[in-house]
């Protein structure tokens, strides 16, 4: 029996749509807008996401089946509609758009170049009027620290308005300018149009100017030396040291005309994060972390395009540098480097940074940006109320009886079909439970169903086994055989609330037939698939999904994250173990020399690749010992798969 496509109501007649750019909105019942988007050609995209919903990516389906109609503005150029959809992002702030959310509110350095006399201060604000900004800065110590350095060379005002105006009208110093640390009129050693002076070479320095500082300090410096005038010639020096001092918190990583922001991005299937290195004359002068949340799923060039216009959408000119450094190209490129330019009032490259430093630059940024997404996962999974948050969640999508206070997830691993291993982690209250983590090996099988079958069917063997919680010792399954370790493992005979496994349908299937022979279908089983992030039930047609941002999505996927890798670990040891097993059958070859071997080679795959010459090389294996070490190492290894 055929099955009837359905249709989306509110689909407009393609020859209603027009092809011009545009803008075009996704609204609900309410008139809510859910989802802003642009377009060259407004009906080729528009008709993507009318095609038949089977077709849709899981979370585009569900905001067009959310919707009840939709609406476009045509525009003169795809430069207009850049601006339009950022603008309407920013209005009406669409659920199923990318979320954004700076990890903090940073520091900066702030001149505030509106007042008589501009002073340095340190800020979070960035609506100072007429303020120049420097930063963001990590800490708000690192501020300090620079502001100190920099008014030994450039002596500007550092005090309060009140300590200025006290000053300004009694004709006595202000107290920060009596104790050498401000250098404002106020101090009443400069006047005000001599203090704007060196406020100018302040920010002329924090742009990027340093080495002209540089050679004009030194040029003095020994003038004043050549003419014994030595008080002179040592407060030269020290502000030289000062500029070091300065110099070296922001180390030289391009060449030192480069003015250029780099975007190092990591990204998962629901949120990414961005490191942006605010790079000027060359060095790295701020760091901005922010993290987005993605509520549908976004191409690579699509989240690089929503960034830069995130980041400079309510950017000054003076603050768009001439190069942007990303690690995809937008397809929309050419038409965001004429915004910028728009916005800039001069030319504005976007590149991929690909070779040299800058691709140096860029896989530091990235991986800034890794730990930071790692560390965003690991704390909303930690945080009390959202731990508690994702168990309710999961309690109500699966429709339990209860909370799954315990949760177990299995994970198989292979190489090629072969060492295949599996494992167990445990999380209890939404937290792991790293002691009761397990391994298993799996010595003969067809396929990852039937791995995951074989491992299920041992572990569920331990369920609710008599007068055993205190004093059964867990399988340790290595081979075909199950083998009982000698350590006491008191929680392995309990029963787990919620089964997770890593995959879709097939191995969800599988788990639910090691279930039903174990004779424990009273514990809920659900798998979540990698690609779409799907929650996959027993015999189920359709996968279950759940919102970018629940928190229950964030606990699988950290739960099936984990799992993969405590599977992927514990097939590295095994491998290393029998690397070295076979080693050790080698004539002569002891535990030390096996540990030289591997680490001077620094993996098995290497050790194997190497030339009895190449192996006789390390201190104390002549070259009988190198070619029986090669003999036995001759068969190569298999390749890994995926």
């Amino acid at each position: 029996m055929a099955r009837s496509t359905p249709t989306v109501p509110y689909k407009p007649n393609p020859g209603e749509i027009p092809t011009n750019p545009g803008v075009y909105r996704f609204r609900d019942r309410d008139g809510r807008v859910l989802y802003v988007g642009k377009a060259k050609n407004l009906r080729a995209r528009l008709s993507n996401y009318f095609a038949p919903l089977h077709t849709l990516h899981e979370r585009t389906r569900r905001m067009v089946t959310t919707a009840a109609s939709v609406e476009w503005t045509v525009v003169a150029t795809d430069v207009d509609s850049l601006q339009l959809e950022y603008q309407w992002i920013k209005e009406f702030d669409p659920p199923f758009n990318v979320r954004y959310k700076d990890d903090k509110s940073y520091p900066f350095m702030a001149i505030t170049l509106a007042d008589e006399a501009p002073r340095v201060i340190v800020t979070r604000n960035r609506r100072i009027p007429g303020a120049k900004y420097f930063g963001p800065y990590p800490k708000v110590w690192a501020v300090h620290d620079t502001i100190d350095l920099m008014i030994k060379v450039f002596p500007i005002r550092t005090c309060s308005d009140a300590s200025y105006k006290k000053a300004m009208a009694t004709g006595r110093p202000c107290f920060p300018g009596q104790i050498g640390r401000c250098g404002g009129p106020c101090s009443m050693k400069v006047t005000i149009e001599e203090h704007r002076a060196i406020v100018d070479d302040f920010i002329a320095f924090m742009s990027g100017g340093d080495q002209r500082f540089t050679k004009e300090l030194t040029a003095r410096m020994r003038e004043a030396s050549a003419a014994m005038d030595y008080e002179a010639a040592a407060l030269y020096r020290d502000r030289l040291q000062s500029i070091d001092a300065v110099l070296n918190k922001s180390a030289l990583v391009l060449a030192p005309d480069t003015d250029a922001d780099l975007f190092g991005i990591a990204e998962d299937e629901l949120a990414a994060t961005v490191q942006h290195f605010v790079i000027r004359g060359g060095r790295v002068r701020g760091v901005r972390a922010t993290t987005i949340e993605k509520e549908i799923d976004i191409s690579d060039g699509d989240l690089v395009d929503q960034v830069i216009q995130r980041t400079y959408g309510n950017a000054a000119g003076a603050d768009i540098p001439k190069q942007v450094l990303v690690p995809s190209m937008p397809d929309d490129a050419a038409d965001l480097e004429e915004w910028l330019r728009t916005r800039r009032g001069r030319n504005v490259t976007i590149q991929v940074a690909q070779r040299g430093r800058k691709a140096d630059l860029m896989r530091t940024a990235t991986l800034n940006a890794q730990q930071a997404l790692m560390l965003h996962k690991t704390r909303r999974t930690s945080d009390y109320v959202a731990r508690s948050q994702a168990l309710t969640d999961l309690q109500e999508a699966l429709d339990l009886a209860e909370a799954p206070l315990r949760i177990e997830c299995f994970d198989v691993s292979h190489l090629s079909g072969t060492n295949v291993v599996a494992s167990m982690v445990v999380f209890e209250d939404g937290l792991p439970r790293k002691d009761q983590y397990r391994s298993f090996g799996v010595a003969e099988t067809t396929d990852d169903t039937d791995s995951l079958y074989q491992v299920l069917t041992r572990r569920l063997a331990y369920v609710d086994r008599p007068d055993e919680n205190e004093t059964a010792p867990e399988p340790d399954v290595t081979s075909d055989e199950t083998v009982v370790t000698e350590r006491r493992r008191p929680r392995f005979a309990y029963r787990p609330q919620l089964l997770v496994v890593d995959g879709g349908k097939p191995q969800v299937e599988a788990a639910a037939r090691a279930l039903r022979d174990a004779g424990h279908e009273e514990i809920a089983l659900c798998g979540i698939a990698k690609r779409l992030e799907e929650v996959w039930l027993p015999g189920e047609e359709y996968p279950v999904i759940l919102p970018r941002t629940s928190e229950a999505l964030y606990l699988l996927q950290r739960l099936r994250d984990e799992a993969h890798r405590f599977a992927i670990t514990h097939q590295r040891r095994r491998r290393r173990r029998d690397i070295q097993s076979v080693l050790a059958e080698v004539p002569g070859l002891g535990d030390a020399r096996i540990k030289a071997l591997l680490r001077h080679f620094g993996s098995v795959t290497a050790l194997r690749k190497a030339t009895p010459d190449e192996i006789s090389e390390l201190p104390g294996i002549g070259p009988k010992l190198a070619a029986s070490i090669h003999a036995h190492l001759s068969e190569p290894a298999p390749a890994a798969s995926g």
